[in-house]
C-alpha cells in the first residue's frame, strides 16, 4: 500500500533506434510474450510511464516504449513540462492543433506495431496511448497488426473550441479504416478519462463511440467533487499518476480493465 503512483527506472531495457515513416526514434524493449506498444505521454518516458511499463511485462507482455518526446528516465516537473509542450506545440511530426489530421507520428507507430507484431507471439499486437499520445493507438490500429487499442485521456488536438474538443485525433480516413476493423470484429478499443479533465472532454470519446459503436468500451472515472474515489478536480493521468496500489483504488481497477483487455485480445 503506496500514497504514490508506482514507479521504475530504465535499468533491464534494451534501447535501439527503429525508423518508420520517414521517422527514427529510440525504442525500449523488455520483456516476453505477446506484443504491447506503449506510447508515453508528457513529457516523456518518466518512472511513472515505466511503472506501468514494468507493470505490463509482469503481466507477460513484451512492451516496446518509444521515447518520441522528452528525456528517457527524467521524473516530471512543471519547467521540463512546459519545454516539452512548447516544442510539440510547433512539431509538424504531432500537428497538435490540428482537426481532421493525419499527424506524421501515427505512421512511426504503426511501423513499430507492426515491427514487434512480426517477433512476438500471438495473433496481433495491442498499442496503449495517453494524454498527448492518446488518440494515437487508435491512429496506430489503421494497421492490422494492432488488435488491441487503448486511448487514455486522448488530449490532441488540444481543446481550444467545440471543433477541436470532438476531435477524435485521427484524420477522417483513418477513423473510416479503424471502424471498419472495428466493424468486421478485428479490432476493439478502451477509452478512459477522468470526468471533469478538460484536455479530454467526454465530446471525443462521443465522436468515436459513433463510430466504433459496441467495439469501444468507454471507462469513466468520476472527478466531480466529493467523488467516490477521492480524485481532484486536476486528475488527468488515469493508467500512471493516478494509480495506487492500494485495494478499492478504482484507477488501479481501470489499470486491471486494461490488463485483462490485452490479455483477451492477444492470447
Amino acid at each position: 500500500m503506496t500514497d504514490a503512483a508506482p514507479t521504475a527506472t530504465l535499468d533491464g531495457w534494451v534501447v535501439s533506434p527503429f525508423t518508420g515513416g520517414g521517422l527514427t526514434h529510440d525504442c525500449y524493449e523488455k520483456g516476453s510474450g505477446p506484443g504491447v506498444v506503449l506510447i508515453p505521454e508528457i513529457p516523456g518516458i518518466t518512472p511513472e510511464v515505466l511503472g506501468l511499463a514494468e507493470h505490463l511485462v509482469g503481466q507477460g507482455f513484451t512492451v516496446v516504449v518509444p521515447s518520441p518526446f522528452g528525456v528517457p528516465g527524467r521524473p516530471a516537473s512543471t519547467g521540463y513540462t512546459m519545454g516539452v509542450v512548447a516544442r510539440l506545440c510547433v512539431s509538424s511530426e504531432f500537428r497538435a492543433f490540428a482537426t481532421d489530421a493525419a499527424r506524421p507520428v501515427s505512421a512511426f507507430l504503426r511501423a513499430v506495431a507492426a515491427d514487434l507484431n512480426e517477433r512476438t507471439p500471438g495473433p496481433g499486437v495491442g498499442v496503449i496511448g495517453m494524454c498527448f499520445t492518446g488518440g494515437f493507438a487508435l491512429a496506430a490500429a489503421v494497421d492490422d497488426s494492432v488488435l488491441a487499442a487503448v486511448a487514455s485521456q486522448p488530449s490532441v488536438p488540444f481543446p481550444l473550441g467545440a471543433r477541436r474538443i470532438a476531435d477524435p485525433g485521427l484524420s477522417t480516413a483513418e477513423l473510416d479504416r479503424v471502424a471498419a476493423r472495428a466493424a468486421s470484429g478485428d479490432l476493439c478499443a478502451i477509452g478512459l478519462r477522468f470526468s471533469e479533465d478538460f484536455a479530454s472532454q467526454g465530446a471525443r470519446f462521443r465522436t468515436i463511440k459513433a463510430r466504433l459503436g459496441e467495439a469501444f468500451e468507454v471507462i469513466p472515472l468520476d472527478s466531480s467533487p466529493g467523488n467516490p474515489g477521492g480524485f481532484s478536480r486536476t486528475a488527468h493521468s488515469v493508467l500512471t499518476d493516478e494509480v495506487r496500489e492500494t485495494p478499492g483504488n478504482l484507477a488501479l481497477e481501470a489499470r486491471a480493465r486494461v490488463v485483462a483487455f490485452l490479455h483477451e485480445r492477444l492470447g
